[in-house]
């Protein structure tokens, strides 16, 4: 045999073997995007969070008047993602039922914004519910949900077990 025949036939096993390799790697990174691609799918969720809760802590039962009052009072949604998430149709709800719906927002990536209580000029960092009296009690659950209504997220404060994550 010559070196030319065994070089020859030693590289021919060594791109068989390769081929072989690259064909049984292949549905493993398809799995693997496939996975990915659910990962960031969930990510938008995973990225939002309650963040600060302002309410009218006097705990008195009043409903206090007036906007500058009821704008003292706020619930904060975070996004901690890189990206941008369309909170179209999202709702934050307490425990007594009362809910805000989010219309044609978009809450930009590692941002935040205010959902206060009164009315005022919707921006990027502050949404207005336009109501006339205070919904966040002293003790309170505040819940945000998707647009499917799946649970995103929710905050308790004024008892013990302050905060609950999904």
């Amino acid at each position: 045999m010559s070196a030319t025949s065994a070089t020859h036939r030693t590289l021919a096993a060594l791109l068989v073997a390769g081929a072989l390799v690259g064909a049984a790697a292949l549905p493993a990174a398809a799995d693997d995007h496939r996975g990915d691609h659910r990962r960031d799918h969930r990510s938008s969720h995973s990225s939002l969070a309650i963040g600060d809760v302002q309410n009218d802590g006097r705990g008195q039962g009043s409903r206090r008047q007036g906007s500058r009052a009821l704008n003292t009072e706020w619930i904060e949604v975070r996004n901690t993602g890189r990206h941008s998430v369309d909170l179209d149709g999202y709702t934050l709800t307490d425990q007594q039922g009362n809910r805000y719906r989010f219309r044609d927002f978009r809450l930009e990536g590692r941002s935040s914004v205010k959902v206060h209580t009164g009315q005022g000029r919707d921006s990027r960092h502050d949404l207005y519910q336009n109501r006339r009296h205070q919904i966040w009690d002293e003790r309170d659950t505040a819940t945000l949900r998707d647009n499917r209504g799946n649970v995103v997220d929710t905050e308790s404060w004024g008892r013990r077990g302050h905060h609950q994550s999904r």
